[in-house]
């Protein structure tokens, strides 16, 4: 059976996450029942990262094995017609060898982290971005973010629940710049921790507001301790942005 490769975006606001569960609507079953419709038999999606309840993606990549040989592109257009009104949707579809795994084949992948950074609340925008009044120091939160890039042990900013074999990761980016009345915080690395980003993110804050020195990150990356972390921000301003093969 052919195998194809797709590129999708979603608002996570409505969702339980990516992953398939008996509490809610998932990303995952939208695609699911779409193709359901498409092929008329149940077909099994699989994510490069499976999003926590509320995170948003602009670039995630699933892949799935079909049952006939539509193109690519006839793909793509009828399941955006199937998942219909969901705010789901398919960006770019093409075919690829059976090898391709839409996780296990990943080298990399990006986030996206929104802070609105502004004395009145969000409004068009209140589930996309994380709001914080108190104004952030940019470039005080991007000089401590420089002392997490490399090879670490990442168990400070490590959910408790996390089910990784080990803590250790290597974090290729992590910077931080302000964007008119927003702070977005980029960052990339091969694989992450549950809850790393959201929970840097947090760290990263206190940093902004003066309560720490950029210093200090370091500092709680060396205790190896989530409780000497900053709190896990929350998910609302968390965008999967993109996945390297």
């Amino acid at each position: 059976m052919p195998r194809y490769k797709l590129t999708i975006e979603y608002d996570g606001s409505g969702f339980v996450g990516w992953q398939r569960q008996n509490n809610g609507p998932s990303v995952q079953a939208v695609v699911e029942h779409g193709l359901a419709h498409l092929y008329r038999e149940d077909i099994t999606v699989f994510a490069a990262g499976r999003t926590d309840a509320g995170v948003h993606a602009t670039g995630q990549v699933i892949h799935f094995d079909a049952p006939g040989t539509l193109p690519a592109d006839k793909v793509r257009d009828a399941l955006n017609y199937h998942m219909k009104p969901q705010p789901v949707a398919v960006l770019a579809a093409e075919l690829v060898d059976d090898e391709f795994h839409a996780r296990f084949s990943a080298i990399g992948r990006s986030y996206l982290f929104r802070i609105s950074n502004r004395k009145a609340p969000p409004t068009m925008d209140q589930r996309r971005v994380w709001w914080v009044a108190q104004k952030l120091d940019a470039e005080a939160m991007h000089a401590g973010a420089q002392f997490l890039i490399g090879h670490h042990d990442f168990t400070t900013f490590r959910a408790t629940e996390c089910q990784a074999k080990s803590p250790m990761k290597t974090l290729d980016r992590l910077d931080v710049v302000r964007v008119g009345e927003e702070i977005h915080i980029i960052t990339a690395a091969r694989s992450f921790l549950h809850h790393q980003v959201r929970n840097m993110v947090g760290t990263l804050k206190l940093v902004g507001m003066g309560s720490w020195k950029p210093e200090d990150v370091k500092r709680a990356l060396e205790a190896k301790s989530r409780a000497a972390g900053g709190a896990t921000c929350p998910p609302i301003g968390l965008y999967l942005t993109g996945v390297r093969y």
